[in-house]
């Protein structure tokens, strides 16, 4: 129970930081009171701030005591390797898909003084689902051979944690891009992909 308990709560505050630091009024905040240089290295640092403040949930997962909850055996667990290796690609294809220097935060940094829009991108993986990248983080996590009590709760409050930012982070997109990503939204599902409709 204790365990359950310190899981989700380094679960809740990894998440809850993370949702504050990517709202648009956290930005705002910390350019106001650090300057308008400060902009350029927001990405960088919440990017970088993303894996070390990950870190006390694998600790956690390694040293507290947990309850197997299943194994998949062979040769299932090939299927499951698979499904894996798919959601691997789909993350990696997805990021390949958009600008990856901009995802980690270089170019912000590299042309701190080019204002341009940033493109909508609607194409390859993003014509299948709005956001490739959760969908691929869903099949990485979901199809782990072994799972346990600890584990089951991480998975279940990360699923939650990602569907609930994608829905935030489509508000900001929504203001960035207005009518062109509300057209995007009716076309395109958000996490699950569907046989599209014939035009």
């Amino acid at each position: 129970m204790i365990s359950s308990l310190m899981i989700i709560t380094a679960t809740v505050v990894y998440a809850g930081v993370h949702s504050l630091l990517a709202y648009s009024g956290a930005k705002l905040w910390i350019r106001q009171r650090y300057g308008p240089g400060i902009e350029q290295w927001y990405r960088l640092a919440y990017n970088v701030f993303a894996v070390l403040s990950g870190l006390p949930i694998l600790v956690l997962l390694y040293l507290l005591p947990d309850q197997p909850l299943y194994q998949i055996p062979f040769p299932w667990i090939l299927l499951t390797a698979l499904g894996q290796l798919v959601g691997v690609v789909i993350i990696v294809v997805g990021i390949l898909q958009t600008d990856v220097w901009h995802f980690i935060g270089l170019r912000q940094i590299i042309q701190s003084d080019n204002h341009q829009k940033p493109e909508m991108v609607s194409r390859g993986l993003y014509s299948w689902v709005r956001h490739p990248l959760y969908t691929g983080g869903l099949l990485l996590i979901w199809l782990v051979p072994t799972m346990t009590l600890n584990l089951l709760t991480v998975f279940v409050l990360l699923t939650i944690y990602l569907v609930l930012g994608a829905k935030l982070e489509e508000k900001r997109l929504v203001e960035e891009f207005g009518d062109e990503y509300r057209a995007y939204q009716a076309r395109v599902p958000m996490l699950l992909p569907v046989p599209r409709r014939k035009q």
